[in-house]
């Protein structure tokens, strides 16, 4: 009987599984589904840290029973989504399934097994191919071949010919221009001092493979037929010059049919790479009827590899640097633009004292707040909104959210309500992974009546004149999480020098040497002791005890804060 039920169980298990991580900038990876129990969240703590913001420190565990994979919320702040739905019980993973802890996505895939084809069988170098490191033919002839076959004087030649290319190259090379036109010129070089009948140089993209990024022939057949995976690998990924005799008669070249069935026979390739690493080869073909490659043509294509793999590199650096100088002058451009949002001055209001602040991360901020009277100024609104991401991205969707909550805030609609529309809104305007948080707060300035509505984000701080505070935690989802929303008011009252701080997690999360966030008891406690400053006091007492505490580590999010109080009865 026993036997029976774990034949039963193993028949119902899944099969293995993998997970497929897309985190907050869109950077994908991969991860392996194995063991019995692991979980996600940003701290260095969980199986799988995810330096995910939105996330908490021990988020979500997944865990195997009886071989089937579950995922259970492990009290997180925002919550954990499967399929798009909240995730408040242990819940079965299959193939396809879509876990969203914080603004990360995560797919569960069956995982591959590498099937019999896809194994290469490596041979040992024989007759037909040899394989040379391109570190050792780099050297001068006579320091790697100084045996008693190679006479001294057929050294010196191979060292001069190696000298002659070498100048022509530089010369060649010696100016600037674009890497199609570099590429086109290595070729020429190729085709002037080997006499290929096809040549061509693939280069390594940045998904992990090859591209051939330039190519000729002297026929009318296709150069990319120079291309076999066992021959990438190791000449690449070897650091190997290779030299082959003869294609046809060679195990490695037998999964490059369309390379044998053009008849070429005889190839030389050696590694585009430099002290930074390899960036790809450079491959020549013919076939033995025209000519036979011999050892020499791979010492001098290796040279000629060498000195192209730097001129590349240069190009690849002069491009990244024009690049990042149009970046940067976007940045400035995007940060002008958000600035422009945000208010220029605060409202004065009788018998209220009003500061606040924003200091990006990276030149833009996924911060943004709003200080506005309405209702004739009998209603003060605060907005402090904190969105997913950061940089570029991250203030576009922070316009976009300005923007859909300007027209209710100024029509004089409620926190909760506005909340609803503009979480709706976003869900549709924005990919899943893109979301945010928001504390929205309307004051009545005669009476002190606070009515609050928190969007996933921080609980405000309420701090009492006394000492005495309480943090006004979460009535709601994030907004543009899930197409509806369920966003319910909670409401104060805010006597003579009660004090409201609003802030992002740019406040709470910094971290000091020891790994150790800023946290908030710590906000709690720099409120308290400077309760009786004025605002714009208590904002710069918050940030100098914040520069005290990481001390000298980096800033790794936009810091915002906003505070308000009650000075006296109307």
């Amino acid at each position: 009987m026993y036997d029976m039920q774990t034949m039963t169980s193993t028949e119902h298990q899944d099969p293995p599984m993998s997970l497929h991580v897309v985190t907050t900038d869109g950077s994908p990876f991969d991860h392996a589904l194995d063991g019995e129990s692991f979980v996600i969240g940003r701290s260095s703590k969980a199986d799988l840290t995810v330096p995910d913001r939105s996330m908490s420190r021990m988020h979500a565990r997944l865990y195997s029973d009886n071989g089937v994979w579950h995922v259970e919320d492990l009290g997180s702040r925002n919550g954990t989504l499967l399929g798009g739905r909240p995730v408040n019980d242990p819940a079965r993973l299959g193939h396809g399934s879509i876990v969203q802890v914080g603004s990360t996505s995560i797919t569960v895939r069956e995982a591959t097994r590498p099937s019999p084809s896809g194994i290469r069988k490596e041979t040992s170098s024989d007759s037909h191919t040899i394989f040379r490191s391109a570190a050792e033919l780099l050297k001068a002839p006579e320091e790697i071949r100084t045996d008693s076959v190679t006479p001294m004087g057929e050294g010196l030649r191979r060292y001069a010919d190696r000298l002659r290319l070498l100048t022509e190259v530089n010369l060649a090379l010696d100016r600037v221009m674009s890497l199609e036109d570099l590429l086109e010129l290595i070729l020429d070089r190729a085709f002037d001092h080997f006499g290929p009948e096809d040549a061509a140089i693939y280069l390594r993209h940045d998904r992990g493979g090859y591209d051939c990024a330039a190519s000729r022939s002297v026929g009318q057949g296709d150069p990319k037929i120079l291309f076999s995976t066992s021959l990438m690998e190791q000449v690449v990924e070897g650091g190997q010059a290779a030299l082959v005799l003869d294609a046809q008669t060679d195990e490695r070249f037998n999964e490059a049919m369309s390379l044998l069935d053009a008849g070429v026979r005889s190839l030389v390739a050696a590694p585009l790479q430099d002290p930074d690493g390899a960036l790809g080869l450079i491959v020549l073909g013919s076939r033995l009827t025209v000519r036979q490659f011999d050892e020499d043509d791979m010492e001098l294509l290796a040279s000629l590899a060498s000195v192209a793999a730097m001129r590349i590199r240069n190009v690849h650096l002069a491009e990244e640097a024009a690049e990042r100088r149009l970046l940067e002058r976007e940045v400035a451009l995007a940060r002008e633009i958000q600035v422009s949002l945000l208010p220029d001055s605060l409202p004065e209001v009788e018998g209220w004292d009003i500061a606040a602040g924003n200091i990006p991360s990276r030149g833009v901020s996924g911060d943004f707040f709003k200080v506005e009277l309405r209702h004739d100024e009998s209603e003060i609104v605060l907005m402090l909104s904190d969105v997913s991401g950061k940089g570029i991205g991250a203030s576009l969707l922070t316009a976009s959210l300005e923007a859909l909550s300007a027209g209710p805030i100024h029509d004089g609609v409620a926190p909760e309500d506005i909340f609803n529309s503009v979480s709706h809104l976003l869900f549709e305007r924005t990919p899943p992974e893109k979301f945010a948080t928001s504390f929205m707060a309307a004051i009545e300035p005669d009476s002190g009546i606070l009515r609050y509505c928190n969007a996933g984000h921080n609980p405000g701080l309420l701090l009492r004149a006394n000492g005495d505070f309480e943090w006004l935690e979460s009535t709601g989802m994030p907004l543009g999480i899930l197409p509806e929303g369920v966003f319910t008011a909670g409401e104060r009252m805010i006597e003579v020098n009660d004090t409201l701080v609003l802030y992002t997690d740019g406040i709470t999360e910094p971290e000091n040497p020891e790994g150790e966030e800023y946290g908030e008891d710590r906000l709690g406690e720099v409120c308290v002791k400077n309760r009786s400053e004025p605002t714009g006091e208590l904002l710069s007492a918050i940030e100098e005890d914040l520069y005290h505490f990481v001390r000298g580590v980096p800033f790794p999010d936009d810091r915002t804060l906003v505070i308000i109080r009650r000075l006296s009865e109307s």
